[in-house]
């Protein structure tokens, strides 16, 4: 389902009742059981030294909804180096993606946070930089605004920011999976549920 993108009721015949696939993922997706898988990977994965919290890279992708439901953001922080580790949330299209960078943190399958955030310049805002750093110890690094008066960034920190294509790439990764590339979920925590499993699939290959 997560790969090819097929509806339910195209199941092959070797499975279950597609009703019942439906309402069994929908049960691990509403008790938290895949959200609770990804934790545990992360854990080890953490324990092991292949997931590194000295920085992360935060962004939002769209996926287009079909007809009658609203497009869904993915705003993501992905971490780095060799395990691309993502707390996740899914949210209608309208906030400002500095607006749900709190929301991503919350989100986050880890009960450490990035030591750094780094974003593009829909990320630069006086107010979240002073917020992350006082509430959550977090420096944000994000390019200045064109036209800014004050500048906020110097050379030296901004040489992070060149490696923000490994949120790119993480985006590029999730699209392979044709499930996520359009919502077809009505609920959008089943469509989160999906990229959760993605995530998984993903995290699996640094064991």
């Amino acid at each position: 389902m997560l790969g090819s993108g097929a509806l339910w009721r195209e199941l092959p015949e070797k499975y279950p009742p597609f009703q019942t696939c439906h309402r069994r993922f929908q049960q691990w997706v509403r008790s938290g059981k895949l959200e609770a898988a990804l934790q545990l990977l992360a854990r080890h994965l953490h324990e092991r030294g292949k997931l590194n919290l000295d920085e992360a890279f935060v962004d939002a992708t769209f996926a287009s909804a079909k007809k009658g439901a609203l497009p869904s953001a993915l705003p993501v922080a992905a971490r780095v180096p060799r395990s691309s580790l993502s707390p996740l949330i899914t949210v209608f299209a309208s906030p400002a993606e500095c607006q749900l960078v709190e929301d991503v943190l919350a989100g986050s399958f880890l009960d450490q946070l990035p030591a750094r955030l780094i974003g593009d310049k829909a990320y630069d805002s006086d107010p979240l930089d002073e917020k992350l750093a006082a509430e959550y110890g977090i420096e944000l690094i994000a390019p200045n605004r064109r036209g800014r008066k004050h500048r906020t960034q110097d050379g030296r920190q901004l040489r992070r920011y060149r490696k923000r294509w490994k949120v790119e790439r993480l985006f590029a990764w999730m699209q392979t999976f044709s499930r996520l590339v359009t919502r077809w979920e009505y609920h959008i925590e089943n469509f989160l549920g999906f990229v959760h499993l993605a995530c998984l699939h993903m995290m699996l290959r640094h064991l």
